[in-house]
C-alpha cells in the first residue's frame, strides 16, 4: 500500500514538474534571448548580458505609436462591447426558448466567423458611406465579435439570478430602471469586471480582424506582425519581458487586493 501511495505521489510529483516545464521553459527562453547581446535572438550563442534591447525599444517611435494605438482601441472596443453584450443577454433571458434560439445564433455568429471576413467586411461597408478605413473601423469590427463574448458571460451570469427580488421591488412601486440599476447590475457587478478585462485584452491581442480593418494604421500586435517578415529583433522579446513583468505586477495587486477584501468581510 506504501509503495503504490509513493508510486503515484511520484507519478503526480512527475507530471506538475512538465506541466511547469511546458508552461514555463518557453518564457524562460524568450527573458534569455531579451537579455543576450546577440542578434537574431538565441541562447545557445551567448554574447554577454545587456539592456540594449529595451532601450532600443525605448527609442522606437512607431512602436510607441502602436502601443498607444492598441489601448485606445481596446479602451473603445470594452466601451462598446460591454453595454452591446448586456443588452444582448437582457433580451435573451427575457425571451422564451422558442423565441430565443434563432436570436441567439445570429448574436453568437461573429464568433465563429474568421476574423479576416469580419474585417474585410468592416471595411467595405463603411466604405460605401465615404468612411476610411482606421482607428475607426478597428474598433468596430473587433467590438462585432467582442460583444458576443461578453454576451455569454452576462448571461451564464443571468442564469443564476433570482428574479423574485426584481419582481418584489416592481411590486414595492421601484420602475424597471430602478430595479435594475439597484438590484441587477450590483448582482452582475463581478461579470462586468471580468467582462471588461476579457474584452480589453482580447481586443489589445487581436491581429486578424485588426490587420484588415486598420487601413493605413497599426496597432502593436500588427507592426510586430509585420516586422517578422524581415526576421525576429531581439527587441521583440524585451517587450515580451516587459509585459511579463507588468503582468505579474497586476495579479500580484489584484491577489492583495482580493485578500483585503477578504480581511474586511471576515472582520464584518
Amino acid at each position: 500500500m506504501t509503495r503504490a501511495v509513493s508510486g503515484s505521489t511520484f507519478v503526480l510529483r512527475l507530471y506538475m514538474a512538465l506541466f511547469f516545464a511546458y508552461m514555463f521553459l518557453p518564457l524562460g527562453v524568450m527573458v534569455a534571448a531579451g537579455v543576450n547581446d546577440y542578434s537574431p535572438p538565441s541562447i545557445t550563442v551567448w554574447q554577454g548580458f545587456t539592456l540594449r534591447w529595451f532601450a532600443e525599444f525605448w527609442g522606437d517611435a512607431r512602436m510607441w505609436l502602436g502601443l498607444a494605438n492598441s489601448l485606445l482601441i481596446a479602451a473603445a472596443v470594452m466601451a462598446l462591447a460591454l453595454p452591446m453584450g448586456l443588452s444582448g443577454a437582457l433580451l435573451l433571458s427575457q425571451l422564451g426558448r422558442r423565441s430565443a434560439g434563432l436570436l441567439y445564433t445570429v448574436m453568437v455568429s461573429p464568433l465563429l466567423t474568421p476574423g479576416i471576413i469580419i474585417g474585410i467586411s468592416t471595411v467595405i461597408f463603411w466604405r460605401n458611406l465615404d468612411v476610411t478605413a482606421g482607428l475607426f473601423t478597428a474598433i468596430l469590427a473587433q467590438s462585432a465579435f467582442i460583444a458576443s463574448y461578453a454576451m455569454l458571460m452576462f448571461m451564464a451570469r443571468l442564469q443564476r439570478q433570482d428574479l423574485t427580488l426584481e419582481e418584489a421591488a416592481l411590486d414595492l412601486g421601484a420602475s424597471r430602471a430602478r430595479a435594475f440599476r439597484r438590484i441587477t447590475l450590483p448582482f452582475l457587478k463581478p461579470t462586468i469586471m471580468t467582462a471588461a478585462v476579457i474584452a480589453f485584452l482580447q481586443s489589445f491581442e487581436n491581429y486578424n480582424t485588426t490587420i484588415f480593418s486598420i487601413g493605413g494604421n497599426h496597432t502593436l500586435v500588427t507592426e510586430i506582425g509585420a516586422r517578422m517578415r524581415f526576421g525576429i529583433s531581439p527587441m521583440i522579446n524585451a517587450l515580451g519581458i516587459l509585459f511579463i513583468v507588468v503582468t505579474v505586477i497586476c495579479a500580484v495587486a489584484w491577489a492583495a487586493l482580493r485578500r483585503r477584501e477578504y480581511q474586511l468581510e471576515s472582520v464584518k
